[in-house]
């Protein structure tokens, strides 16, 4: 596959499988569902998803099981004034390992807040890539917002491993947003659903105005991360290019969501690679950073000072 296998011994040796991509952990949090409701449900749904997260081919390629993304999904839920009917939050994360190291680096960590579907204990979780949207939207919605993520952190893995290396998973992610399900409670798959929601993350990365962003994601992986057990001056000198490169990105394009997806849940990374910089590099990232990553302008000045 296009990856670039990290534990090349192991991998000279391992039978080739058909592992399935993704080695995901499904947790649902209930704390805000009402008490009339039977909490299995519950506990059925968290299987489920699992199930339908890990066991299903997201891909065409053959998995290693080391090459698998570890990710996690947590549903924080809320009851609503219909039966079965639920609403609340997603929080996504992946991470992507460092090579030459035991290390792994945030690839995605986004936090959904237009998450509402429809769920009866033990009803199948069907997806089909060509009919997004079946007889029942809500339970359609359920679905689609997990196969989007799925193809969006597959996406964002492979763009680190090769030049524009996610298009096709991204493609597949557009389409779920395309063919998306409508109706009572659903939203996100909309721009006028907001300016940070599903619908605007894929716009961004398949907007050919924001080519550069792939760029960035490879860059700061195979050309930074992976190279700073090799030579770490010249990988961090790479990753001061991708700041400098998001910078002349963002004066262009300013409040793009891919420029803020880009730093979430990486400041404590990006803090620690650039206090080991020559004071006046370190100098020159923090102020790139905290113009770039706002939120964290506060963190950046304990991690770098």
């Amino acid at each position: 596959m296009v990856k670039i296998k990290f534990i090349l011994v192991f991998l000279l040796f391992a039978q080739f499988s058909n592992a399935q991509e993704l080695n995901a952990r499904v947790s649902i949090v209930t704390t805000r569902v009402g008490n009339n409701v039977n909490r299995n449900v519950f506990t059925t749904l968290q299987t489920a998803l699992n199930n339908f997260l890990n066991n299903r081919k997201w891909t065409n390629e053959s998995y290693q099981s080391v090459e698998k993304i570890d990710c996690n999904f947590l549903l924080n839920l809320e009851s609503t004034d219909d039966q079965n009917v639920y609403k609340g939050s997603l929080t996504v994360q992946a991470a992507r390992p460092v090579f030459n190291t035991s290390y792994v680096s945030p690839i995605v960590n986004y936090k959904d807040d237009d998450v509402a579907f429809k769920y009866i204990e033990f009803q199948q979780l069907d997806f089909n890539d060509k009919r997004v949207t079946g007889t029942d939207a809500l339970a359609s919605n359920l679905t689609a917002v997990f196969a989007y993520y799925a193809n969006v952190i597959i996406g964002f893995d492979y763009a680190s491993f090769s030049p524009h290396g996610g298009d096709a998973y991204f493609q597949k992610a557009q389409n779920i947003v395309n063919n998306a399900p409508d109706g009572r409670y659903i939203s996100g798959w909309k721009p006028f659903d907001g300016i940070r929601n599903r619908y605007w993350l894929m716009e961004n990365m398949s907007n050919s105005r924001y080519s550069v962003m792939h760029d960035v994601y490879y860059n700061y992986y195979r050309l930074g991360m992976d190279k700073l057990y090799e030579d770490e001056t010249k990988a961090r000198s790479e990753m001061m290019n991708v700041l400098n490169i998001l910078d002349n990105f963002n004066k262009d394009n300013p409040n793009t969501m891919i420029n803020q997806f880009f730093f979430q849940g990486r400041f404590t990374e990006l803090g620690n690679i650039f206090a080991k910089a020559a004071p006046q590099d370190k100098s020159h990232a923090m102020e790139l950073l905290k113009r770039l990553d706002i939120t964290n302008a506060n963190k950046y000045d304990d991690l770098l000072k």
